[in-house]
């Protein structure tokens, strides 16, 4: 059997797995409420995130559309720039689904040698997507201190011209 058959037939317990691991970087009472609510206008987070592990897992699994998987990792991306965690933290989640993959496939794999190299493209395409994660983080967090050097140089122009010290 095929890795991409073999994906596509656990891909909802693979969607599942992922979605909660990276539901357990967060907070208990966020990742509580990220699971529980499933209103797109009351938890916007845990919805795009869903609905992005999903898209992104479909296009690893077909071979990645790179404007499918940019439109759906981006959002995930950008709210985990602006959280409180470092780079490696941030992005973890993607090389998290290698692992789930190899867990969900593990007696499959034993039996069929042909799946191996199979799954090294599988997860060479999951590392692209981790590069370009970072890329799409590295873009996050320059445009949010680009805004905070701005708003600092803001604040000292406007208190030099109460001061009068600038006309």
């Amino acid at each position: 059997m095929a890795l991409e058959k073999l994906l596509e037939k656990n891909k909802t317990a693979i969607h599942k797995k992922w979605f909660d691991s990276v539901v357990k970087t967060y907070p208990l009472d966020t990742s509580r409420f990220l699971k529980t609510s499933k209103d797109f206008f009351a938890n916007p987070v845990g919805g795009n995130l869903s609905n992005g592990l999903a898209v992104i897992l479909d296009e690893l699994i077909k071979g990645p559309d790179r404007e499918k998987v940019i439109f759906s990792l981006d959002p995930i991306i950008r709210v985990r720039a602006i959280q409180d965690f470092s780079p490696s933290q941030a992005l973890a989640f993607i090389a998290s689904l290698k692992r789930i993959v190899r867990e969900m496939l593990k007696k499959d794999l034993r039996h069929h040698d042909t799946l191996s190299s199979q799954l090294l493209q599988f997860e060479r395409r999951v590392d692209e997507l981790l590069l370009l994660a970072f890329d799409i983080y590295m873009g996050c967090r320059e445009r949010i201190y680009d805004l905070k050097a701005n708003e600092e140089k803001n604040k000292v122009y406007k208190a030099f011209k109460r001061a009068g010290l600038i006309t």
